[in-house]
């Protein structure tokens, strides 16, 4: 690890010192460096229904869930798409993107250190096949306790929904939980569950 991903490990820990019981980390650009080959796979696979899709509307909705997401396209491009978009669109990532996976490292350092000191869950709005999958390239599936994912809970980030799930999952009050994000719509719902948060970019 460079010197400057040190440097953010150091000021992550200080962040998280207290009275913590459970840390939720988000995947895709918190513990995974992985939101360009999430664009290129959405890109392709909208561009197979003829949308040209405009990256910064990933970003403008990153954490939402896949089938979500959809419909904002949809609604954007006055295109109709397929039920089967999320499931095309993950198989290209993971077709083509998924095994040169590498970790965002002071995120993934962080979490590493802390095992056996609090509970760990990943809550992410990528569905499960593709989050166990990056956890496994990256070398972190065996360290989480919880994982929580799309369509797992009534309602998707930017609503409490997963974050309240996996505390519940991990028997820590909500209160006792910080939430790492890389994303708006994840601080949503870090902060309509009662959790603190830390925006891992802004480090």
């Amino acid at each position: 690890m460079d010197s400057k991903h040190l440097e953010k490990l150091e000021l992550l820990t200080k962040r998280t010192e207290g009275e913590y019981q459970a840390f939720l980390y988000d995947c895709d650009g918190t513990l995974a460096d992985n939101m360009m080959a999430h664009k290129l796979a959405y890109k392709e696979v909208a561009a197979n229904y003829g949308v040209g899709l405009d990256l910064n509307m990933v970003d403008e909705f990153a954490g939402m869930p896949t089938a979500i997401f959809a419909g904002e396209i949809t609604k954007r491009y006055g295109v109709s798409l397929p039920d089967t978009f999320a499931s095309e669109k993950s198989q290209i990532f993971i077709d083509k993107y998924i095994e040169q996976t590498q970790p965002i490292s002071y995120v993934a350092e962080h979490l590493k250190n802390h095992v056996g000191k609090v509970k760990i869950a990943v809550v992410s709005g990528g569905s499960r096949k593709t989050v166990t999958k990056t956890l496994t390239v990256l070398g972190l599936i065996d360290l989480v306790d919880v994982l929580v994912c799309a369509g797992e809970t009534p309602k998707g980030k930017p609503a409490p929904d997963p974050f309240l799930a996996a505390a519940q999952a991990l028997g820590v009050e909500p209160k006792k939980c910080i939430v790492f994000e890389d994303a708006e719509l994840g601080v949503q719902g870090a902060i309509a569950a009662g959790m603190d948060w830390v925006r891992i970019d802004q480090i």
